[in-house]
């Protein structure tokens, strides 16, 4: 009885916080706790408390299950922590690499041609020298106009 009052309590304060956070426009976070909310609710009303009071108790193939249970989620976790890992290395998951999911960058207007093969080599680039103050600030000078700033 104790269970499902404190269970019943939880939903409950859950819900309001819904309530509150859907009263600050913040919908989708609001239905998101309204969910977790009503969880321990219909455990009750399903009778899973009651079950989990008296099976749990003295019940050793019940406490090894939930231990298999925690192995899985393991195991799945780990899976999906490799598998971040790998997208972000750019290394092949699921047919496709974790770079060329993502939208490429667009190119500045003033970039460099690309490069025509490594077979045709130029004379080395020279290093450019600023002649006055006023050149080193000519490119920040167009990307500020280029956003209108």
């Amino acid at each position: 009885m104790l269970a499902e009052t404190i269970c019943s309590a939880v939903s409950a304060a859950g819900l309001g916080v819904a309530a509150i956070t859907a009263y600050r426009k913040r919908f989708l976070t609001a239905t998101r706790i309204a969910a977790y909310a009503l969880v321990p609710l219909g455990l009750v009303m399903t009778g899973a408390i009651d079950w989990v009071a008296n099976a749990l108790t003295f019940n050793p193939t019940v406490w090894i299950g939930f231990g298999i249970l925690g192995l899985s989620w393991l195991l799945f976790s780990s899976v999906r922590a490799v598998e971040r890992r790998r997208a972000g290395r750019g290394e092949v998951t699921g047919g496709k690499t974790g770079r060329a999911a993502a939208p490429a960058a667009p190119a500045a207007p003033a970039a460099s041609a690309p490069s025509l093969g490594a077979g045709r080599r130029s004379a080395p680039a020279k290093p450019q020298q600023a002649t006055s103050g006023e050149d080193d600030f000519s490119d920040i000078e167009a990307i500020l106009k280029k956003h209108g700033i």
